[in-house]
């Protein structure tokens, strides 16, 4: 079944939620709470899927702006994701090499290995690819 798109349904969504560029922290969780309400829908409508993306092309757009993520590298995901789990580097001994060798990545002195990336993507739960330039 083919899910057609009505402009009026549409129409009445837009006029409910009043969609416009966020400008503050505070339209930006607004529109975030709208977002994750539309996500969860069962059965959402075309309509419902167009201001769901509509919405998240502004959060998107508003969070890039006033939260500018920098460059990433590898070993700035790593510590990253080391930080936010109280991790250190004895943690990562046995997942990824031994003391000296998760030294190296850690100071940036040896590049993770394709290997390594594996295993640390199945130990955080995360793509591999992000520990690879």
């Amino acid at each position: 079944m083919t899910l057609t798109f009505n402009p009026e349904n549409y129409a009445l969504l837009l006029a409910k939620y009043q969609p416009k560029v966020i400008t503050n922290d505070a339209e930006n969780e607004q529109a975030i709470l709208i977002a994750e309400e539309l996500a969860h829908r069962q059965n959402r409508t075309s309509e419902e899927s167009a201001l769901y993306e509509l919405l998240i092309a502004l959060i998107e757009k508003y969070e890039d702006e006033k939260y500018p993520m920098g460059e990433t590298t590898p070993l700035s995901i790593l510590r990253h994701l080391m930080e936010a789990r109280n991790l250190n580097e004895t943690d990562l001994i046995g997942v990824i090499g031994s003391s000296s060798v998760v030294s190296e990545i850690i100071n940036g002195k040896q590049e993770i290995s394709q290997a390594q990336a594996k295993a640390l993507g199945e130990f955080f739960h995360v793509d591999a690819e992000l520990f690879l330039k």
